[in-house]
């Protein structure tokens, strides 16, 4: 497969304070040099804990927020310098799906309104056509035609998502942004909005950026994985591999921290101490030291950068908890927790 996006040492801070009382200014640090890439066709997943900084991310690559700086390359176009008309059709190439149905949905638009309005935008087609292009699309989503002239209040969580997913599918895009697409869903409902996820990306060529918090969402739907902590990409590689045998310790911790579904397995937890560093207040050298029962004196100054410690493997980790091997998978045991 050839890589349809290429993100590169991406940073957004924010900043409060100061102003009229003269409080002091804070600056968080939300994302700090993330770089992946997207196959044409593939699905990367993002994954951490909430206030990572992974929905950021997913923002700016559509410039929904603007980056500080680093560069967003899709199919070879440089997002961060498109121009508005350049902009305009990147965004047909784009779209997004929010983990909120009901919140990205206008309460006073009929689904059929809600369909039409990009065409129409975008000058996709004639009344007649944009009409069709809205029932196939509605249809594609398992949703009948008859619900055209309903409101969002007047379905369910997952009859809504289905809604955004077809919002997103109408202009025929080339990748989806799905961030947390699921998480607000009941589980019976998650497990048929991803099963038509991996249908239309099957059937339309569909490349995925997959926002997630749940490992076992991950594993099922994403072909790689970038963990993210405070800000910063702290190990990627292929889904299976990675999560299997995680060479970081804080994607060990997320691992370890994931439900299984089997009320006999035997789970040993890796040890975790401390609470998360406030992102105003970062402490030196690996951001996740502080909680870290490997972190040595180097750990405590130096930032580790983030290398290929394999083809397609990569952790930023002085100590890292396995030696991987050319296949991509590490050599550590299992902590017994098959997410």
């Amino acid at each position: 497969m050839s890589e349809l996006l290429r993100v590169e040492n991406l940073v957004k801070h924010f900043t409060s304070g100061g102003g009229l009382f003269g409080a002091p200014r804070k600056t968080v640090r939300a994302v700090n040099e993330v770089s992946f890439t997207v196959e044409r066709g593939g699905s990367m997943g993002l994954v951490g804990e909430s206030g990572c900084g992974k929905s950021t991310v997913a923002r700016m690559l559509l410039r929904l927020m603007e980056p500080d700086s680093g560069s967003i390359l899709f199919d070879g176009i440089d997002v961060r310098r498109a121009t508005t008309s350049q902009m305009r059709a990147l965004r047909q190439r784009i779209q997004i799906v929010f983990q909120d149905p009901y919140a990205s949905l206008n309460p006073r638009r009929t689904v059929r309104q809600t369909l039409e309005e990009p065409l129409r935008v975008h000058g996709r087609g004639n009344r007649r056509s944009i009409a069709d292009k809205v029932a196939s699309t509605l249809s594609e989503v398992g949703l009948p035609v008859d619900v055209l002239d309903r409101y969002p209040h007047e379905f369910s969580g997952g009859q809504r998502q289905r809604i955004g997913i077809a919002r997103a599918l109408v202009l025929d895009p080339d990748m989806i942004i799905a961030d947390e697409p699921v998480s607000a869903l009941d589980v019976s409902v998650q497990a048929q909005i991803l099963q038509l996820l991996s249908k239309l990306r099957k059937e339309r060529g569909l490349s995925f950026v997959f926002v997630s918090h749940d490992l076992g969402v991950v594993r099922q739907f994403c072909d790689t994985v970038s963990v993210m902590y405070l800000g910063r990409i702290v190990e990627s590689g292929p889904t299976r591999a990675l999560l299997d045998t995680p060479a970081h310790p804080y994607t060990r911790v997320l691992k370890d921290s994931s439900p299984v579904p089997d009320p006999q397995a035997r789970i040993r937890l890796s040890k975790i101490k401390g609470e998360i560093p406030s992102p105003t207040r970062m402490p030196p050298g690996c951001s996740f030291n502080p909680r870290c029962e490997r972190a040595s004196d180097r750990c405590r100054k130096e930032m580790p950068s983030l290398d290929e410690i394999v083809s397609g493997r990569r952790v930023a980790c002085y100590f890292p908890l396995s030696t991987v091997s050319s296949d991509g998978n590490a050599s550590a045991a299992s902590s017994g927790n098959n997410v």
